[in-house]
């Protein structure tokens, strides 16, 4: 796969969410050379170790969900100068991972093994919105907690807000942090709200609200969607060798007796 062709597949893959967000610096390439890409590694962010990383594997194309933003003062040139050294692709796809009908939500409701998708996380009149999506069995408060550490890998902070068997799920990925999007779980119905993030006030509005709030972190609640991604590449050129680039979990909470229960 030539990192045209790579080019010329996203609106395919992608559809009106890249016209969306054309202009706002939510996707591109950090690096760019043509090449044949045989092997495509794939994290969530841009880091000097995810790069390591992908040099250690060979790669010949890193995808991640994140950019080295600007506000990492520094990393993004250090980034692009290991990647020129080692002629290094860099692609990131970040909002129109997040509300593509396969994308960060949707593939976390895959991993809990989520019965049913009623509405897709979206962007609409500038406002994210969850998905949301129903067990037909419900769930206890620990088993889903269970569930998700079992996915993650890793610990998840829970705040039971309620004594409801868990039904009706929201999720929004990464930084769901808003009050607002807990709002929204509550006025749908949903038992649960899962996001990467979480404020002393997201905390305090799910209590006050009602709504059991699982977190846990921003890198391992999307790399699902960015492997998701990585797939459908792997459809149209099957002949590419995909690699999961395994990040530390320096987000989450390592004592597992601080998890709230």
């Amino acid at each position: 796969m030539k990192t045209s062709e790579f080019k010329q597949l996203l609106p395919s893959i992608f559809g009106k969410w890249l016209t969306t967000f054309e202009d706002e610096g939510e996707y591109g390439f950090t690096y760019q050379i043509e090449k044949d890409n045989k092997r495509v590694a794939y994290a969530t962010n841009l880091t000097p170790e995810t790069i390591e990383k992908a040099v250690q594997a060979n790669a010949d194309l890193l995808l991640t969900h994140h950019d080295a933003w600007d506000f990492l003062y520094g990393m993004r040139e250090e980034c692009v100068n290991e990647l020129k050294k080692h002629e290094i692709s860099h692609f990131f796809i970040h909002l129109p991972l997040d509300f593509v009908e396969f994308g960060t939500c949707t593939s976390l409701f895959e991993q809990i093994e989520i019965d049913e998708i009623t509405s897709f996380s979206t962007f609409e009149q500038d406002r994210e919105l969850p998905g949301i999506g129903t067990f037909h069995k419900a769930l206890s408060f620990s088993e889903l907690k269970r569930k998700l550490e079992l996915k993650l890998d890793e610990p998840v902070r829970a705040w039971q807000n309620h004594d409801r068997p868990i039904k009706k799920v929201a999720i929004l990925t990464g930084a769901g942090n808003n009050s607002a999007l807990i709002k929204f779980a509550k006025e749908n119905d949903c038992d649960a709200f899962i996001t990467g993030e979480r404020t002393l006030y997201s905390v305090q509005y799910a209590k006050f609200a009602g709504v059991n709030l699982y977190v846990g972190s921003h890198t391992y609640t999307e790399i699902f969607g960015v492997e998701s991604f990585g797939r459908k590449v792997k459809k149209t050129y099957p002949v590419i060798e995909l690699i999961r680039i395994k990040e530390d979990h320096i987000e989450s909470v390592e004592d597992h007796s601080l998890s709230c229960t």
